[in-house]
């Protein structure tokens, strides 16, 4: 049960913690623990952040996936 819960999660989430970290060279982990005693102590800013950088990077991974088909024609 537990392993599935953790498999949903890994599988939905925005790859924001991914990101961050393979670009500060840092461990996922450390990053994830950033975000969650962030939001206790900063009152959930760190959420609407993550969701920001979710939104970017979405967009981002669209305007990628655009540019690569035009340049297929």
């Amino acid at each position: 049960m537990f392993q599935k819960t953790i498999t949903f999660f890994e599988k939905q989430s925005f790859g924001v913690c991914t990101y961050l970290a393979d670009k500060l060279d840092m461990s996922i982990s450390k990053i994830r623990l950033f975000f969650i005693y962030a939001s206790f102590l900063a009152v959930g800013f760190p959420i609407v952040f993550y969701v920001l950088a979710a939104f970017v990077l979405d967009v981002r991974h669209y305007i990628k996936k655009i540019r690569l088909r035009i340049w297929d024609l």
